[in-house]
């Protein structure tokens, strides 16, 4: 019977050199990256069935970067290893389209089981926080004007980048865009979240799991 195929993506080679000893016996493990945006790349190269990703990644972070592949492939199948244990992570993974939220300190059967329930197309999320995101939803409002949630793809690249550190002009580079550009989104997203210096910006993407 063919294994099913697993794309991995961690900013720490010791997590995917761990993942690959727990995941080899029972799955293919097709590739390994560091980053969200090499983690869009091959998923479009190798289409996997399943990617085992972080949320947290350079470049582009998991949430954004699962968005795209759902996107480009509804088909391939998401599940988050994060140490961000906040009911409100897991919501935001399965609003971006994933299939299963797995703690990093989960044991590793765990994240077995998720990819098998991802596969069947069914959602699957640890145990430890179940309880917590099932009530989040039951008192889910409306998303107020401060929230990530009002910022288009492009503007949550830029931000992610700029809460990166890195400058205006890398930033252009990066995204094929130009400086000018780069400003126009940065001013438009401090407008849009009633935000009034570079400073908040940086500290509303490290809240709001963007960097």
């Amino acid at each position: 019977m063919k294994k099913p195929r697993i794309l991995l993506a961690d900013d720490h080679k010791i997590v995917l050199e761990g993942l690959r000893g727990i995941l080899d016996p029972e799955f293919e493990i097709v590739g390994a990256v560091e980053d969200g945006r090499a983690l869009v790349a091959e998923a479009q190269r190798l289409k996997p069935d399943v990617v085992v990703a972080d949320i947290s990644m350079p470049g582009l972070n998991g949430m954004d970067a699962t968005r795209r592949i759902k996107k480009m492939d509804p088909h391939i199948k998401i599940v988050f290893l994060t140490m961000h244990s906040e009911a409100s992570y897991a919501a935001s993974g399965f609003d971006a389209g994933a299939s299963g939220f797995v703690l990093k300190h989960s044991a590793p059967q765990e994240l077995i089981t998720a990819i098998r329930e991802a596969m069947r197309g069914h959602t699957y999320v640890t145990p430890m926080i179940a309880g917590e995101l099932i009530s989040s939803f039951k008192s889910s409002i409306p998303c107020p004007a401060g929230s990530s949630a009002v910022l288009s793809p492009r503007q949550r690249e830029v931000l992610q980048l700029l809460a990166e550190g890195k400058a205006t002009k890398e930033i252009g580079a990066l995204l094929d865009i130009s400086t000018r550009t780069v400003e126009f989104h940065k001013y438009r997203m401090m407008e849009q979240l009633r935000i009034k210096t570079s400073a908040e910006l940086v500290q509303f993407a490290v809240k709001n799991g963007i960097v």
